[in-house]
């Protein structure tokens, strides 16, 4: 039986070319809002990361009505670390809103979700957005996303894709890139008129594959997916077929399905609607929801494994425990362990200590985002350097590729190649974007994407554009330079004072400020040259008949280099650590004493000898 009047679509794109943006537009001119309600913009984005940093990291379901159809919409991630969010999503849907800027074009995530999009035979239709760019490019930009189709494999179905044009930020929309009307009329239409209504069986067993999780504070664990047959029923007995086999008995509380922003309460819903069910308190994402009579499983969600690992450990600076509130492994465990139940695209593993955890994700803005989480949470720890997961394939040692394309002014395009060539990338494609811009695609170890993007945009003066997906496993490329430069280690505890401060700088660039709080180990700054010294940020200027202590106020400080936690990641070198609190971030070297360190590099020299 086909819904006639139900449609399931995902909005995919790389990130920042307006998904959330046309979300916004569609569920003001579908009459979601009021006319005189007001509604912040990226309504969709309502994690206070997400607002902050202008991307979407968790998918979002919502709804529109348009002529008497009711348009169930996923909201996914544009960035490639949240692919795992984007794979199991449009298992719900059964076609696609791709969205690519007239500018820019198709990118590494334009890529990685339509190649998802396309092994799933779901039905595409292409919005190029931001037309009301001045430099758009709207026929080119079709050629290239044409292309993509073809290398990507899109059978002559999928080949055949419909096309509007939009501005998502003005919300108009036309089939033609000069004939835009003043609404998104010519989009809804495209959506009801290729976009296949769900084929469904209401009469049959019900089962639901469970694709997302949500928690409330009044309810417990919500359950989220799309019914694939039969009709769920409040109160109903069922079972939840386990990924290990096994079967459990569970009885479903409330079921809710989605109208605009709002979860509503229903007795009953059909196959083919999204829903929300509660009471599945053991439920986990890729498990199947079946008929008490008659079970069936699904097909396990299958989703990328994850690419690069760091230890997250227990903070044991000589600061521990003065800024956060849970500080325990105990809690840190919890808190980790509660994150892979929704967070599918993570592995977190024990490790022979009790205070260390083995955390692996898709990338570092992947992990980052737990970590400042966790931070805003009131959590307190320190992490390793982030490396890459080496795996034997076939008796041959491989590592991650990922593919990186750097919109760049043609004027960079010499250091760039030569960091890059430092890094092992092997340069695929070049093409000209414009009469001064340029698109480098690379294939890269990930390790060489590691501390790669601050050096990229000192390069680029700020201007260039990075962006990256995970490619394939392939042999081992060799080993990659580090960090060029040693570090300024503070010698003792105490507060840092101009004057020390002032001293610092004569041997490179300092990292903190007059007045911040430092110990013995932590790092203060980077040395000028390659290797790490011992500085004395805390001196104060003796005081003599000659001169006051007023006199420091006269020292000239350059501006601290101040790291976010990202770039903190990025720098931090095998023997250092970053430690986080909810108030605080600190670049350590992992042994704080001055005789540890100096038997780790005779050790690490040794071995490597």
């Amino acid at each position: 039986m086909e819904t006639a009047n139900l449609r399931n679509i995902a909005i995919i794109a790389h990130v920042d070319h307006g998904k959330t943006t046309l979300v916004d537009a569609m569920l003001r001119q579908s009459g979601t809002f009021r006319s005189n309600q007001q509604v912040m913009e990226r309504v969709m984005d309502s994690n206070d990361l997400e607002r902050e940093r202008g991307i979407t990291i968790l998918s979002k379901n919502t709804s529109v009505h348009w002529q008497d159809t009711k348009i169930n919409i996923v909201d996914t991630p544009g960035h490639a670390d949240f692919g795992g969010e984007v794979e199991r999503v449009l298992k719900m849907v059964n076609g696609v809103l791709l969205i690519v800027d007239s500018y820019e074009g198709p990118m590494p995530q334009t890529r990685f979700v339509l190649k998802k999009a396309l092994e799933l035979k779901l039905v595409p239709i292409v919005v190029i957005n931001k037309i009301d760019r001045s430099d758009a490019r709207p026929a080119e930009v079709l050629d290239e996303i044409l292309e993509l189709f073809m290398e990507l494999g899109a059978d002559d179905d999928q080949l055949d894709f419909p096309v509007v044009y939009a501005s998502a930020r003005q919300g108009i929309a036309g089939l033609e890139p000069d004939q835009l009307t003043d609404n998104l009329a010519p989009l809804f239409s495209l959506i009801l008129e290729h976009i296949p209504a769900p084929v469904v069986d209401i009469e049959a067993p019900l089962q639901l594959l469970v694709t997302t999780l949500d928690n409330d504070d009044y309810v417990g664990k919500i359950v989220v997916g799309r019914l694939i047959r039969g009709t769920v029923h409040q109160g109903e007995q069922v079972v939840l077929m386990k990924r290990e086999g096994v079967i459990e008995k569970n009885k479903i509380g409330k079921v809710y399905v989605y109208e605009g922003l709002k979860r509503v309460e229903v007795d009953e819903a059909p196959a083919g609607e999204i829903v929300a069910l509660t009471g599945l308190t053991s439920a986990n994402i890729g498990e199947t929801v079946a008929d008490a009579n008659e079970p069936e499983a699904l097909d396990v969600i299958e989703v990328d494994e994850p690419t690069l690992t760091m230890n997250f450990m227990v903070n044991n600076s000589p600061f521990a425990g003065r800024e956060g509130t849970y500080v325990t492994s105990r809690k840190i465990r919890e808190r980790l362990y509660k994150e892979i139940e929704t967070n599918v695209s993570l592995n977190v593993e024990d490790t022979d200590s009790a205070d260390v955890f083995r955390v692996s994700g898709r990338g570092e803005l992947h992990l980052s985002i737990l970590i400042e989480n966790m931070r805003r949470e009131g959590y307190e720890l320190q992490v390793s350097k982030p490396e890459v997961i080496i795996k034997v394939i076939d008796g041959v040692k491989c590592e991650p590729i990922e593919y990186l394309t750097c919109d760049i002014a043609e004027n960079a395009m010499g250091s760039i190649m030569e960091l890059l060539g430092q890094r092992k990338a092997e340069m695929v494609n070049m093409t000209n974007i414009s009469t001064t811009q340029i698109r480098l695609e690379f294939r890269i170890p990930a390790r060489g994407l590691i501390g790669f993007r601050g050096d990229f945009l000192t390069q680029t003066r700020g201007e260039g554009i990075m962006s990256h997906v995970f490619y394939s496993y392939e042999p081992y490329k060799g080993d990659i330079p580090g960090r060029s430069r040693g570090v300024l280690i503070a010698f003792e505890d105490g507060e840092a004072t101009g004057y020390g401060l002032n001293i610092a700088q004569e041997r490179g660039v300092t990292f903190i400020e007059p007045g911040t709080q430092v110990y013995e180990g932590m790092i203060v700054g980077e040395n000028s040259r390659d290797q790490d010294i011992e500085v004395n940020v805390a001196k104060k200027k003796h005081v003599t008949n000659m001169r006051s202590s007023n006199s420091e106020e006269a020292l000239h400080l350059e501006s601290p280099r101040l790291y976010s936690l990202e770039q903190a990641l990025e720098y931090i070198d095998d023997d250092e650590l970053v430690e986080i609190t909810p108030k605080s971030i600190r670049l350590r070297k992992r042994y704080l004493d001055h005789s540890s360190r100096v038997r780790y590099a005779k050790n690490k020299a040794s071995m490597s000898n």
